[in-house]
């Protein structure tokens, strides 16, 4: 079954054109999370110019839903994230981020713009719709809170399905891939604050070093993962950031550890902030110093139906993907919250960059914005489709 054409839109070749420009206008502005004012508005201005319905939602300070359809049930969803990364941008394209310390280096300027193209071209055959579309504009995913700002406003009610998609510059234009299960790891970061007592660096028997005790108590958190949970189940423990001192013969009184816990279970992540505070706790006690653990949950992880995830993949390949079943990736994702109130599933569409997300050159294929507005386009009106039959 061959993907819907485009109608009113005039032709493939426009709108990919089309696309391509709303996609360099966002990451030449970008905005970092819960800061999309500007972005909002365009994508407002955007869907306004196509007669696309946004939905009123006072609580949703940034970041839009817009509906197409009916306006009655069935109601499925398709959701994509709008804000940037505190980066500073390396490319040499003309486009690039006008702003100092901000860029689209997740390619969620990519994700808003395959949304409006699937909005449009879903508008165009609205008569034809068996129910209600909802697209998502999502704030704030690298916070990893925007998807439950967005269920809080209500903008969700009555969805029976939904389906979130993000670039891979894994994978080649035109491939797409997910799996059943987790898809994505869940994210929790930490902070341990070592309190020790300061000394002369040629008398450290004055002191307690919280130096020598932060090493410790970075090497006992990697036996986390060896020796602290089973060798099945995937964890990942980094610490990141290392803060203390501030000359070379003097030994800090404090000591600052940053880091992040990746799982994919949701048990093993509850586990998680107790084993590291036996580990500092024990390492304190035995060096002399106290070692406090601040614990900042994120996202769970993205748990795909297994249904919706076989659906979505059958979709890609009648809209011309090769499609692939992919391993879960130890990266987060918001949509998760999503997944925890409705039936869904987590997709990659190839953008095929020689830099990864979050690297400084990233730069997707803009040849990939086209198929994916279509495949978005074809998905959803296959979901409603399907929701009727039920």
């Amino acid at each position: 079954m061959a993907n819907p054409g485009i109608t009113n839109t005039g032709s493939a070749a426009k709108l990919q054109e089309r696309l391509v420009d709303i996609r360099r206008n966002l990451h030449l502005e970008p905005e970092l999370s819960n800061e999309e004012f500007e972005t909002t508005r365009k994508i407002k201005a955007w869907l306004k110019e196509a007669n696309i319905e946004i939905l009123d939602l006072p609580n949703l300070k940034t970041g839009v839903i817009a509906q197409i359809g009916t306006g009655r049930e069935p109601i499925m969803a398709l959701r994509a994230d709008i804000d940037a990364l505190p980066i500073d941008e390396e490319t040499d394209v003309p486009f690039r981020s006008k702003f100092a310390g901000k860029m689209h280096a997740c390619g969620h300027d990519f994700h808003t713009t395959v949304a409006l193209g699937a909005a449009y071209l879903l508008k165009e055959k609205e008569q034809e719709l068996q129910g209600t579309v909802r697209i998502i504009f999502q704030p704030a995913e690298e916070t990893g809170h925007g998807a439950k700002d967005v269920v809080d406003s209500g903008g969700l009610e009555g969805v029976s399905a939904i389906f979130g998609l993000h670039n891979s510059p894994e994978l080649a234009v035109g491939e797409l891939g997910t799996c059943e299960g987790a898809i994505t790891a869940g994210v929790d970061r930490f902070e341990i604050v070592i309190n020790g007592i300061g000394a002369h660096a040629a008398t450290p028997e004055k002191g307690t070093d919280a130096i020598v005790a932060a090493s410790q108590i970075i090497l006992a958190l990697q036996t986390i993962t060896s020796r602290r949970v089973s060798a099945l189940d995937a964890v990942v423990v980094s610490v990141t950031r290392i803060s203390g001192g501030n000359t070379w013969n003097v030994l800090p009184g404090t000591v600052e550890l940053e880091g992040t816990v990746r799982t994919l279970d949701v048990e093993v992540q509850k586990r998680i902030p107790d084993t590291i505070r036996q580990i500092i706790d024990g390492i304190g006690a035995s060096a002399g110093v106290s070692a406090e653990l601040k614990w900042y949950p994120g996202p769970l992880a993205t748990i795909n139906d297994a249904y919706w995830a076989k659906f979505a993949s059958d979709a890609a390949e009648e809209s011309g993907y090769v499609t692939k079943v992919l391993g879960p990736s130890m990266g987060g994702e918001d949509f998760s919250y999503y997944l925890q109130h409705i039936p869904g599933a987590f997709v990659y569409v190839g953008s095929n960059s020689p830099y990864a997300l979050h690297h400084p050159k990233f730069n997707p294929e803009e040849d990939a914005l086209l198929p994916a507005a279509e495949y978005y386009s074809h998905l959803a009106v296959r979901c409603l489709n399907e929701l009727n039959t039920r």
